[in-house]
Formats: structure tokens, C-alpha cells, sequence
């Protein structure tokens, strides 16, 4: 059988973690996730596809883990996994006190401040994970991402069947920010600080003469803010969050350098 067949039927039957076959398939998995052999999501032409099999692996991988001390320096961690390792080899900067769990991917030119990256998650080359962001469990990050201070990428690993959070390339996440749900940020999209999207944030696009809502879905080279809309409640009108489309990322924009430029051409703070 294939690693998929014998994660399906071990999703099926627990018993079968017990079999040595099982999990060495599971470990298998994992650690080619670690190296980015395999992912949890990818691209499939204009979208995206979910490999649910590997998301059990993950799953799986849990309960056939035992309980360790993990000692680094002065530190001491008590985990059922591991941390990944061989950071020089790899080409990737790592910041005191960044924690990146194995299993989770980061490609070379990856430079962690102070941050944390879950087991499944995928951090493509040359992204910044900048200082007390994270990146939870599948995520899907990008090249030359920028995740700034502070911005938090919900994990997911059930349902199965749930997307997750997906950045792609060139996108720039503004401080504070939060994105949970399997929200997707096109490529080259820029998020102003404390924009919060959730699988039912409404994302509005305001820039004509009509607002455009969109759903779970950030178009590529939008520019971002957070705002407000009256909503009718029985105790009365209350603004709730929306994401507003503000503008569209110029093509002079440098995807590299100057982000931040893409917020001041909106009159957004940065």
C-alpha cells in the first residue's frame, strides 16, 4: 500500500497505530513535510487544493508521540514534538527566541525574529517572519511574504475538510493583523495594521462606484484596511468589522523593499 492507503485506513481504525508499518508511513509524512517535500495545501492552477490525507497524518502523528524533555540552553521544553533543527544548512536566519516545531517547512532565505511556526505550516522562500508573529499549524505562506510584528495565522487541522490560511506571493501583512479560516491573501496584497479576516469577515471593495464584497478572499495587489458597517441587531444599530478594499498596489511598488510605500500611496498608516 501506499502512504496514503495506510494513513486512510489508520484514520479509520486506531488501532492500527500500534503496527509498525502505520508509523513509519506517518513519520514518513511528516518529516517529508518538514522538508518540504510534501505540503497540506497547494497550488492547483487558479486555486488551491487541499490534501486532507496529509492533514490526518498530522493528526495521527499526535497520539503516537510520547512525552519529552527537551532541554536548549538554559531552556527547557516538555513536548510531544520536536523542534526542527540545522538552520545554517538550510539557509535561514533564526532570531532568540524564535520556535519553529519540526514538520513544519521553511525554505532558505526564511528569516525568523522572534516568532513561531506550527508543525504542517509552509514558509516559502525569503518571507519575514517578523517579531512575535505566527504562523499556526498549515498555514500556507509564500515567497517574500512579509508577516510584520505581532500578526497572527490561525492554524487548522479539523475538520479535515477546512482550507487553511493561504499568503501568497509578495503579499505584505501589516502589524497586528489576524487571518483564521482558511482566509487566502492574493499575491502582492497589502493588509494595513489590525485588519482582522475571518471565514465570514465581510471584505468590501470600495474603490467604485458600488461596493464589491468578496468572501474568505483578498484579490491579488489589493491594499487593505480594517472599518466598520452598521448592522441591525434587536437592541439596536451597532458597527461590526469589515476589511475594506481601499486600492490597488502599484506596479512601482518594489515587492521586496518597500512594502510599506504600498500604505502610503493609500494615506494608510504604517
Amino acid at each position: 500500500m501506499d502512504l496514503r492507503d495506510i494513513v486512510e485506513r489508520a484514520w479509520e481504525d486506531r488501532s492500527l497505530l500500534k503496527d509498525k508499518q502505520v508509523v513509519l508511513a506517518i513519520k514518513t509524512i511528516i518529516d517529508d513535510l518538514d522538508n518540504g517535500i510534501r505540503r497540506v495545501a497547494e497550488p492547483n492552477g487558479d486555486d488551491w487544493r487541499v490534501n486532507e490525507w496529509i492533514k490526518k497524518a498530522v493528526i495521527l502523528y499526535f497520539p503516537i508521540q510520547q512525552m519529552k524533555t527537551v532541554e536548549v540552553g538554559p531552556f527547557e521544553f516538555h513536548d510531544k514534538i520536536g523542534l526542527k533543527n540545522n538552520y545554517a544548512q538550510k539557509g535561514i536566519r533564526v532570531v532568540p527566541h524564535a520556535i519553529a516545531r519540526y514538520g513544519a517547512y521553511l525554505s532558505k532565505g526564511v528569516v525568523m525574529m522572534p516568532s513561531y511556526v506550527n508543525i504542517g505550516a509552509y514558509v516559502d522562500e525569503g518571507t519575514m517572519v517578523d517579531t512575535w508573529a505566527t504562523v499556526g499549524s498549515c498555514a500556507q505562506v509564500g515567497k517574500n511574504v512579509h508577516l510584520s510584528g505581532g500578526v497572527g495565522i490561525g492554524g487548522v487541522l479539523e475538520p479535515i475538510q477546512a482550507a487553511p490560511v493561504i499568503i501568497e506571493d509578495n503579499a505584505f501583512i501589516g502589524s497586528r493583523s489576524i487571518l483564521v479560516e482558511g482566509v487566502r491573501i492574493g499575491k502582492e496584497a497589502v493588509l494595513g495594521a489590525n485588519v482582522t479576516l475571518t471565514g465570514s469577515t465581510k471584505i468590501i471593495d470600495v474603490t467604485g462606484p458600488e461596493p464589491v464584497e468578496y468572501k474568505s478572499y483578498i484579490p491579488d495587489r489589493s491594499v487593505v484596511i480594517p472599518g466598520t458597517r452598521t448592522k441591525q441587531f434587536p437592541a439596536g444599530e451597532y458597527n461590526v468589522p469589515v476589511a475594506l478594499i481601499i486600492g490597488q498596489r502599484k506596479a512601482s511598488t518594489d515587492k521586496k523593499t518597500s512594502l510599506n510605500e504600498a500604505l502610503r500611496e493609500n494615506d494608510v498608516a504604517v
